[in-house]
């Protein structure tokens, strides 16, 4: 299927890139490393790479402006389900195309490659590349390391297969990627996001069925001097809570008038739960966004309920 896409990116002068709403690393990475891909390839095309930005991953590349097209090709990257999409309507576009390595929720492009058992969106445009006239530089393949690096947590996903080792062997002995730029753009935190990340680890409720989870207020944001992504950025620092099977992180995020939930999970599947509250995302790794704390703690206390029917030998997961 590469080589129809790459046939669409040929055909059309005019390209759109897009991802899902809440930027992380991989989404970012999939569609700047793709975008200048793109116009390294074909210099003469009009190729954007849009949505909401974060401050946090800048230094993975800026997006541009939005701008409207005619007979423009959309290409989605990272994003299993439209309601999911930042900043395009599908009606907009001549043809539509969606990369995802997220389990199937819904069709809603021309053309969709999914592989679910791939790390990340970085790794299947990666693979693209390495298997299409598809061009790349030093810059791109930096930035395609860092969203394979993130969505796999350093290689710590089960996802993580011999594919994975040898698509980056091949790019690291291509291109001399310098792995601690990479790792220092990725990990480098600020003192606030420490005491943070302090701060939940003091004060996260955990249930008798192995549920952790925090509610984090505006104010108390304010007061440490965070944003809102930042709670959702540390979720995968409780990994290995030996007491905590499932775990969640609930934000306030003022600006958009919502509550941000990012849930993992070492044992049941978690992201079916999550569609229920307009979210959704990977069988042990999704996220949420809901208009009440209410709500917020109603999808709790149905994790927790999921915590209770999940049988397993004993908290370590033996």
């Amino acid at each position: 299927m590469f080589n129809e896409i790459y046939k669409k990116i040929k055909e059309y002068d005019n390209i759109v890139i897009v991802r899902h709403i809440g930027v992380d690393p991989d989404a970012l990475c999939s569609q700047i490393a793709l975008r200048d891909s793109i116009l390294l390839t074909f210099p003469n095309k009009n190729v954007i790479a849009i949505g909401n930005g974060s401050g946090k991953f800048s230094s993975f590349g800026k997006l541009d402006k939005i701008q409207t097209f005619s007979n423009a090709l959309l290409i989605v990257c990272d994003t299993p389900d439209m309601k999911r999409l930042d900043s395009a309507r599908i009606s907009d576009f001549s043809y539509s195309i969606k990369i995802d390595h997220h389990p199937f929720i819904e069709k809603f492009c021309d053309l969709e490659y999914i592989d679910d058992t791939k790390t990340s969106a970085s790794e299947i445009i990666l693979s693209m590349i390495f298997s299409t006239p598809l061009l790349c530089n030093l810059e791109i393949a930096s930035t395609l390391y860092a969203g394979i690096v993130s969505d796999s947590n350093r290689f710590l996903f089960n996802n993580t297969s011999t594919e994975t080792f040898s698509l980056l062997a091949k790019l690291l002995k291509e291109y001399p990627i310098s792995l601690e730029d990479v790792y220092k753009k990725l990990y480098m935190r600020p003192l606030a996001e420490v005491r943070l990340e302090g701060y939940i680890a003091s004060n996260m409720i955990v249930t008798e069925h192995g549920l952790g989870y925090i509610v984090l207020k505006n104010d108390l944001l304010v007061s440490l001097g965070v944003d809102s992504a930042s709670p959702g950025n540390m979720v995968n620092h409780f990994n290995y809570i030996k007491e905590v099977i499932v775990w969640a992180t609930i934000t306030e995020d003022v600006k958009n008038g919502v509550f941000r939930i990012s849930i993992r999970s070492r044992g049941p599947i978690i992201n079916e739960l999550a569609e229920k509250y307009y979210g959704g995302g990977h069988k042990m790794a999704s996220g949420a966004r809901v208009k009440t704390l209410e709500e917020a703690l109603h999808l709790m206390e149905e994790l927790d309920e999921l915590l209770n029917q999940y049988t397993e030998g004993d908290i370590d997961g033996n």
